[in-house]
């Protein structure tokens, strides 16, 4: 870990759309104060429209990237990323059949949880591959950056009650003993 973030975990949830990601980073939030960074593209996509070029994932990553540096810098316990450039890779793979060596170039968060398409998909303007056969070839794809990345990740599943146990859970074992 670097020294700029010493006593910081960084907890970055992936997965394919509408795995609940944003849902538990907003629950986790709530439940203990744990602060997250948003997701920067679905701000960007709303903002921008959802015709992207691979310009746009770029542009995406690096905003993404900065505003994890800026959560950072209050040095909280435990930061939750709804999601880091590895995501923005996938996305690049999945609409453009190539993720660029720069998306696997940013730091990386101290635990990936990868969410899995085991709940309903949600339509909500921004969301592109809500069939069985798409979010299954999504989440893999998902899963694939992570390798590729040689990151560590853990799969969260089930209902919601469940993803947020695991969650709760996996965020526990990643942070030092109290001492």
């Amino acid at each position: 870990m670097d020294e700029s973030r010493a006593g910081m975990i960084r907890i970055c949830f992936h997965g394919a759309e509408s795995t609940g990601k944003s849902v538990l980073a907003e629950r986790l939030r709530q439940r203990f104060g744990w602060p997250w960074v948003a997701e920067y593209g679905r701000e960007y996509a709303e903002t921008h429209g959802t015709d992207f070029t691979m310009d746009d994932l770029l542009a995406m990553a690096r905003g993404q990237n900065e505003a994890m540096l800026r959560a950072g810098e209050a040095q909280p316990p435990v930061l939750i990323l709804d999601t880091d450039p590895l995501m923005t890779a996938a996305w690049a793979q999945m609409l453009f059949g190539r993720a660029p060596q720069e998306l696997f170039a940013y730091p990386k968060a101290d635990l990936y949880l990868l969410f899995s398409p085991d709940v309903p998909w949600v339509a909500d303007g921004t969301r592109f591959f809500g069939t069985d056969e798409a979010r299954a070839r999504f989440a893999a794809v998902a899963e694939e950056m992570l390798v590729r990345a040689g990151v560590a990740y853990t799969r969260i599943d089930g209902d919601w009650e469940e993803r947020e146990a695991q969650v709760v859970e996996a965020v526990k074992d990643k942070m030092p003993p109290a001492g």
